[in-house]
């Protein structure tokens, strides 16, 4: 049985939405409290057991690598001026047993070809998919989104979405599934819809930002003709693959923040800062003055 050892990183956007904030630095590096969105969606891959990290980049995504890489400069300043546990942060961004592997997107032609983009490296194992843009925190003792989500493809060997429910007026924005009840929280799917109106949507059963695919996925996206907004679809090559090998939706335990929007990303800072152990009391209190 493969396990999931590899996870792919789709942060070639532009992030048009947060301009002009993201006119020189990828939307991906914007901050919750201290770390940037990039970096909770890769540590939340390595607490899945993941080892190899595949950023699928564009122009302008240089700051991730630079993120991701040994900063001399950063280090001897810090180790000089005695900050160690400034540099105990920066020299444990990611661990020493994780390798970080970094792809160009030569065009954005969607979501579905930024994963095709993955093959070369990924090959014939199953991956699992993070979009940075999609924050997920979990109540404390829960294990992270993604080491649900492994857990259970160990146990069923199937093709896995992470899904929520969302109103219906809001179907357009989503890969939206039709299923039947399968287990607690485990649902079979039987169709996908890429962004339906909502008037025509199967369900209000929502495709969130983590799956976990086995490599079959490849096939079906390298046969793809452009899809929805004239791009290669992953829901299109998910569609595919499902008339061949099983495919489950999870409704994972935790709460989505949807960091592509401004609100999902104000929500998201308000939550990890009244969780951040230097902030939270104080920023609690602040609140509590402000009447929020």
């Amino acid at each position: 049985m493969k396990k999931i050892r590899k996870a792919v990183f789709p942060v070639a956007g532009l992030g048009s939405r947060f301009l002009p904030a993201t006119k020189a630095q990828p939307k991906e590096m914007l901050p919750i409290v201290d770390k940037p969105l990039i970096q909770y969606a890769v540590e939340e891959a390595v607490a899945a057991g993941i080892t190899e990290m595949v950023f699928i980049t564009g122009r302008n995504k240089r700051a991730i690598e630079d993120h991701f890489d040994k900063a001399y400069e950063l280090e001897a300043t810090l180790e000089a001026a005695g900050k160690e546990a400034l540099l105990d942060l920066v020299r444990h961004v990611i661990p020493k047993h994780v390798s970080c592997i970094f792809i160009r997107q030569a065009e954005p032609l969607g979501l579905g070809h930024a994963v095709l983009c993955a093959r070369p490296v990924v090959g014939d194992e199953p991956f699992a998919v993070l979009l940075a843009d999609d924050f997920m925190d979990v109540p404390e003792g829960t294990p992270p989104v993604m080491a649900q989500m492994t857990a259970l493809y160990e146990y069923e060997q199937a093709n896995i979405l992470a899904v929520q429910d969302v109103p219906r007026a809001q179907t357009r924005q989503y890969g939206i599934v039709s299923s039947t009840p399968y287990k607690t929280n485990i649902e079979q799917v039987n169709a996908i819809v890429e962004k339906p109106d909502p008037e025509h949507a199967p369900s209000t059963l929502a495709v969130v930002g983590r799956y976990v695919l086995q490599s079959r996925i490849f096939n079906h996206l390298e046969n793809l003709g452009h899809g929805a907004g004239g791009e290669i679809q992953l829901t299109d090559g998910i569609a595919a693959l499902m008339k061949e090998q099983r495919l489950l939706a999870y409704r994972y335990q935790g709460t989505r923040y949807d960091c592509g929007s401004k609100l999902g990303y104000l929500k998201a800072t308000l939550a990890m800062g009244l969780k951040h152990p230097e902030t939270g009391a104080a920023f609690a209190e602040y609140l509590k003055e402000m009447q929020l």
